[in-house]
């Protein structure tokens, strides 16, 4: 078979996928474009995601793909689009052109270098506090620690939004027992997704939008487009405190959050073990770099098998503070499993205790930040 005649039978089978609400075709309805048939069978398209669609279309297309004639791997880039507009009228966001490094470097990143946060007017108004959790690398526990400040300072009675801007390990629609899609209301143009709500905190993630499994494969810029997208088109409503809990490391999700709104501080989690302590070192150093405070360093999984105090070694080390330190607990895997935060399911245990101090030290450092920011 040729490479048109597979194209042809490509597009025809992408064709008889239906919208099962509208009734339109993928090609027609705009949702699928620059399919690629590579030499050894191999199927690469793009397809634009709305937030009200059904999962099972991804699904559908790629498996319709798959039963062609000749077809190797499928592999799908799935586009989040604005809210409420066409499939077809959702271009991936442009990459910002870099800032010039300061002449005699040899470029990257320098103190100053990176443009400082400019949101448009009236995003996150009503939101007092925003506050990034992040790590230097993947597995550290992140995603456990953001949820549980935002379930701790919750249960103390304030207004708590929690954006999972973590695209390619969204986790916090499973450890807040949510699966359901949010809505998306208003409507000529002015369309919002409304977040879902689970023990007390309104909830966004690319979880909510995808099906379990399904991956989300897409470059920096497409990441941009979407946490922009969640700071700007989800109805947050009045918060006393907005957690973003970031994925890790030090690429575009940071960067895009810094220079689209003003970020109070951001909370370092690490491990104890020295390649852990190393990567926070480097993540603390990119925020600074950007212009953003650190307010200080969790250490997590503190114990027999990591060890203990690395954490607490590398915030002394580098003038942080040291808010509290997270026992391997049994309880933590528990809540996580259960879809109920540690300091929720399990207030008493040795986690649950100190993830509490660890929410009280964090929101007095907000404080702190906030009002060294407004004297100055």
């Amino acid at each position: 078979m040729t490479q048109n005649s597979m194209q042809e039978q490509v597009l025809a089978a992408l064709r008889g996928v239906l919208h099962p609400h509208t009734g339109e075709d993928l090609m027609a309805a705009g949702y699928v474009r620059d399919v690629e048939i590579r030499p050894d069978g191999e199927v690469r398209f793009a397809f634009t995601l709305q937030p009200q669609d059904p999962g099972s279309l991804v699904k559908q297309a790629r498996s319709a793909v798959q039963a062609v004639d000749g077809v190797g791997k499928v592999k799908v880039n799935v586009q989040l689009p604005q809210a409420g507009t066409q499939p077809s009228a959702a271009p991936a966001p442009p990459r910002p052109a870099p800032s010039a490094p300061p002449s005699g470097d040899g470029g990257g990143l320098k103190p100053g270098s990176v443009p400082a946060p400019t949101p448009k007017p009236g995003i996150l108004s009503e939101t007092d506090h925003v506050v990034a959790v992040s790590s230097g690398k993947g597995g550290v526990g992140k995603s456990m620690v953001a949820s549980n400040l935002a379930a701790a300072l919750a249960d103390q009675g304030l207004r708590v939004g929690l954006l999972d801007a973590d695209i390619y390990g969204p986790n916090i629609p499973r450890m807040f027992g949510e699966t359901r899609r949010p809505r998306v209301t208003g409507g000529k143009g002015k369309e919002m997704i409304e977040p879902l709500e689970a023990h007390g905190v309104r909830l966004m993630s690319l979880g909510f939008l995808l099906e379990e499994e399904q991956p989300a494969i897409m470059r920096g810029p497409l990441i941009a487009g979407i946490l922009r997208q969640f700071l700007e088109q989800v109805d947050w409503g009045p918060l006393d405190v907005l957690v973003v809990d970031m994925p890790p490391g030090t690429g575009d999700a940071q960067l895009s959050l810094v220079q689209t709104i003003d970020v109070d501080g951001a909370v370092m989690v690490s491990t104890p073990q020295a390649v852990a302590v190393g990567d926070v070192r480097r993540g603390v150093k990119m925020f600074e770099r950007v212009n953003t405070q650190v307010l200080g360093i969790v250490e997590n999984m503190a114990g027999e098998v990591f060890g203990s105090g690395g954490g607490e070694a590398l915030a002394g080390d580098m003038g942080l503070n040291f808010l509290g330190r997270v026992p391997l607990d049994p309880a933590v895997r528990e809540a996580g499993d259960a879809g109920k935060p540690t300091v929720l399911s399990a207030p008493d245990s040795p986690a649950g205790q100190a993830l509490a101090k660890v929410a009280e030290a964090v929101f007095k450092a907000l404080h702190t930040a906030k009002a060294g920011a407004i004297s100055s």
